[in-house]
């Protein structure tokens, strides 16, 4: 395990694959860290060097007081990535850290290869919403949201067949720190990229599970078609996370997008 303080804030990474090799940055979902990644990892760090991490609020890293804003996270990516001399790459993430991805590619177009965006939009639910789950966290903990999020991350094909990874996933997830999940929630309920995502020029791959009820395909295709030349996949059969789901499947459609855009 690797640790460092980046603009005060103590964040947990991993690196795999070989040194000098092209670099592709993950970035986790809202309640989890960077294990998400772990199935997709195996595959890429054959021929890339992999960072992961765990953003603020999150797994091992800190969880600063306040809200969050999206500029805190990509200050934060930004900052990790020059501790270690990482300037050039290709930068993957999923849901609230697909909406962190959005934001480095506008604030730092010139540091990106290629950009791939899972299961994510430019602006993800509503005030009401984002608020309404912050104060159930807050007054009555994960536990009592756990069951409705395992059913949103999850396709029902997977929480069938799969009961016990859920109940792992869903440890995860309740063992996580509350504070720093709300304060993630106040991300989402702040961000609206809608009117800037145009400007991204990054070759950018979209996915989206089939069967994602926190980020429909008709939400994810939006964010693919406001993005130029951008292309879009959908992923038959998989829920909000497909790095847990079907990690083979995206390793395999990042890494011919990657050679395609020539990283790697």
């Amino acid at each position: 395990m690797s640790f460092v303080r980046i603009n005060g804030v103590l964040l947990h990474y991993r690196l795999a694959g070989p040194a000098g090799a092209p670099v592709v940055a993950l970035v986790n979902s809202l309640g989890t860290d960077a294990r998400i990644w772990d199935g997709v990892i195996a595959q890429l760090s054959s021929r890339y060097r992999v960072l992961s991490y765990d953003k603020r609020g999150h797994g091992l890293s800190d969880t600063p007081p306040g809200d969050y804003a999206l500029a805190d996270h990509v200050d934060d990516l930004l900052g990790l990535l020059d501790h270690l001399g990482l300037q050039r790459l290709a930068l993957a993430g999923v849901s609230v850290g697909g909406l962190i991805a959005q934001g480095f590619a506008l604030r730092a177009p010139d540091r990106l290869t290629a950009l791939v965006l899972c299961d994510t939009a430019a602006k993800v639910g509503d005030t009401a919403g984002w608020n309404a789950r912050i104060d159930a966290v807050s007054k009555h903990g994960l536990g009592s949201i756990a069951d409705a999020v395992m059913a949103r991350w999850f396709s029902p094909g997977f929480l069938e067949q799969r009961p016990d990874d859920v109940a792992g996933w869903r440890n995860l997830f309740v063992r996580s720190d509350p504070a720093g999940y709300a304060a993630t929630c106040a991300t989402l309920r702040d961000t609206d990229l809608t009117d800037e995502i145009d400007a991204i020029t990054t070759p950018t791959l979209v996915l989206v599970g089939e069967a994602d009820l926190s980020t429909p395909v008709e939400l994810v295709r939006a964010c693919a078609d406001a993005i130029a030349g951008a292309r879009f996949e959908i992923l038959p059969g998989v829920g909000h996370i497909p790095s847990i789901e079907q990690p083979a499947a995206l390793a395999a459609l990042i890494e011919h997008f990657l050679g395609e855009n020539s990283h790697g």
